[in-house]
């Protein structure tokens, strides 16, 4: 199955027809297409879940996209999406990002694509005398002419996942707690909050139970920090060696999302996940990211649950 990785193509701050196109043209390439929408409000990508066609959605949140800087939005849409086929729109600023994502990644760039049979992509040269044909294979930028494919439909529905790297934790913390409650059942609730070897030392597991005790939640650890700390007993333990869990809804702080811990919580309900790096493997399976230290953030989660539990 061929991943295809579609960069939204926004008009006025909404969602612009042409990601549809886009779609359309994912579809002819792979079964299994992202749309990672660059914003710096995650409510913009809502629209792009209705888009048939789609698996997913990313919201990548960032104050980078308030201004097309080329460098900055290669980096930080880098940093999210996942690996496959990138397909924008041929415009001036998309090819542009085009380039730089094959750039950064070291993979092809096929610009202004009108026509797409297999693996074989047409396109315009000599201001369009002629048509070029190119086979591709592998992962691969693709710029799409706008208004060549048609427009999938918006009867889809699918996740919307956000990234959040805008650093502004009490917002983001916000808005995490209001997406999951929309999310979870509370007459069934259980809930996880875990912390790995980014939490620095095991007595600072301490501020992991002050918020389980607000949430009536359970504290796992990941097997880096089992392996650590001879602190954190081998008890806590979540993923392949330990325990697998399937909670309404999973913290992951610090974790960085290890193959071995994915297998024993990525069945849970709604995941969100904590963490410095924006490149950690964790968020490409949660459904809220929040690229900040636990020190940064868990204090100000803290206090949100204090005020919204009283």
């Amino acid at each position: 199955m061929t991943e295809t990785v579609v960069i939204a193509e926004l008009s006025k701050g909404k969602i612009s027809s042409t990601t549809n196109e886009l779609v359309t043209a994912a579809s002819k390439l792979g079964s299994n297409c992202t749309i990672v929408v660059p914003c710096t409000e995650s409510s913009v990508a809502n629209e792009a879940s209705n888009i048939a066609g789609a698996s997913k959605v990313i919201a990548a949140k960032s104050d980078v996209f308030a201004n097309y800087d080329a460098s900055a939005w290669a980096e930080a849409i880098d940093a999210v999406a996942p690996s496959g086929i990138i397909i924008t729109a041929a415009s001036a600023q998309s090819k542009d990002l085009a380039a730089r994502l094959a750039a950064r990644r070291s993979i092809s760039v096929i610009q202004d694509v009108i026509e797409i049979e297999g693996t074989t992509l047409s396109t315009p040269i000599y201001s369009g005398k002629a048509i070029q044909n190119v086979s591709v294979s592998g992962n691969t930028a693709i710029s799409v002419r706008a208004n060549v494919f048609a427009p999938a439909d918006n009867t889809g529905n699918c996740e919307v996942q956000v990234i959040d790297t805008t650093g502004n934790v009490a917002t983001a913390l916000k808005e995490m707690v209001q997406r999951a409650s929309q999310r979870l059942d509370v007459s069934e609730a259980n809930i996880i909050i875990s912390g790995g070897r980014g939490m620095g030392t095991p007595a600072n597991f301490s501020h992991l139970e002050e918020i389980a005790d607000k949430l009536g939640a359970a504290v796992g650890a990941s097997r880096a920090a089992v392996d650590t700390w001879d602190e954190i007993p081998h008890s806590m333990q979540v993923g392949q060696t330990g325990k697998t869990v399937n909670p309404n809804l999973y913290i992951a702080v610090g974790i960085s999302g290890a193959i071995q811990h994915l297998a024993g919580m990525r069945s849970s309900k709604y995941i969100v996940a904590i963490n410095k790096d924006a490149d950690a493997p964790i968020f490409q399976h949660a459904d809220y990211g929040i690229v900040a230290t636990w020190e940064d953030a868990l204090p100000v989660l803290s206090s949100s649950l204090s005020g919204l539990l009283g």
